[in-house]
């Protein structure tokens, strides 16, 4: 069902009228950015809960701003990127009051079976999971298929974990179409970069959530003798190198005199392992377990703080709450603690931005 003209310049000037930009309003609904904006300008039907949102942020019914018929009875439902098949498999889940359909991909752990299938658009359902019981995170910690399964072990809840950098993770959250980003630019000598890069890239109004501190360096083939960093730098030729945006992009920027580009990029540190075990490459930069998992040699360069960034307006949703209890919870800090390079210490810590 569209959204007529009419219903659109209700939203629109109800707003105004507070004197809100569509930041304000999404930060006051709960309701992404992304969303008001697409609502005000047409190309989006409020399902019933973003509707009600809206509508109570704005102190008003849903029949004033939306008619007797704004909010469908149904959750409209989109891709939250683009499939890369005609006939895709997805998972289904809800952010911001809108449904979203996941293209399938390989998850860290992850042995969740698709909700549906998508052939010549029609979306085939199949799943017995509720699309309101699934939390959606992006980020590129390893150890984020264990998080999965003891997320789903202790809450009842199906926990997404996509596999990306931290700057595509931001880029995702601000979109509105995952819960939470996780990004691990802080380190012992600047604690402060992750809080500064979401800031910078979201504004105000979102939380930190410590999930770890972990060690990033560099890895080599196992047979490798280099004894430092500062050698690793000037010896190696051909680097398994991240995307532009990542942490581990970063670091290794940071290590050689003058930045390189290559024309393969490594989407995780799993990637960056795998390049330099099959001997395409040199060495990298990952976290330490994924080099001693795989039987190769590490050197640390650095500590960092990996943290969950979300809205904190999704701060009470179950969902949300279920992940604080289990980072917070002892099991599961002595488990992080077991990881190699890992350590549980602020586990759990909040932050607001």
């Amino acid at each position: 069902m569209a959204t007529s003209s009419t219903q659109i310049s209700f939203v629109a000037a109800r707003r105004k009228s507070r004197g809100w930009s569509q930041d304000d309003l999404a930060a006051q609904s709960g309701v992404p950015r992304s969303s008001i904006s697409a609502i005000e300008a047409g190309r989006l039907t409020p399902s019933v809960t973003a509707a009600l949102a809206v509508a109570k942020a704005l102190e008003c019914s849903v029949e004033e701003l939306f008619g007797s018929g704004g909010a469908s009875g149904e959750q409209e439902m989109q891709w939250a990127w683009e499939p890369r098949l005609e006939a895709s498999r997805y998972w289904e889940a809800e952010v911001g009051g809108t449904k979203w359909l996941y293209p399938v991909e390989a998850l860290p752990g992850s042995a969740w079976a698709h909700d549906g299938i998508c052939r010549e658009k029609v979306l085939h359902e199949r799943g017995d999971w509720d699309a309101s019981q699934t939390l959606v995170l992006a980020g590129c910690d390893p150890a984020a298929g264990l998080l999965a399964a003891e997320y789903a072990a202790a809450s009842g809840f199906r926990l997404l974990a996509f596999s990306r950098g931290g700057g595509a993770a931001l880029e995702l959250l601000k979109q509105g179409v995952v819960h939470v980003a996780a990004l691990h630019r802080s380190t012992v000598e600047k604690p402060e970069r992750n809080a500064e890069t979401a800031r910078e890239k979201l504004g105000g109004g979102y939380r930190l959530l410590r999930s770890a501190d972990w060690q990033a360096g560099i890895v080599l083939p196992a047979d490798d003798h280099t004894r430092s960093v500062t050698a690793c730098a000037k010896q190696v030729r051909q680097w398994a190198m991240r995307e532009p945006g990542s942490a581990a992009r970063e670091c290794l920027d940071g290590l050689l005199d003058k930045p390189r580009v290559s024309k393969r990029v490594m989407l995780s540190h799993h990637a960056v392992v795998e390049a330099v075990r099959g001997g395409w490459a040199e060495a990298g930069v990952c976290v330490r377990l994924c080099a001693e998992d795989a039987g190769l040699r590490f050197l640390p360069v650095r500590n960092e703080s990996l943290d969950l960034c979300f809205s904190s307006a999704m701060e009470r949703d179950p969902r949300v709450q279920a992940l604080i209890r289990l980072l917070r919870s002892r099991a599961h800090r002595r488990l992080i603690d077991e990881l190699p390079g890992y350590d549980a210490s602020h586990t759990g810590e909040m932050l607001s931005i």
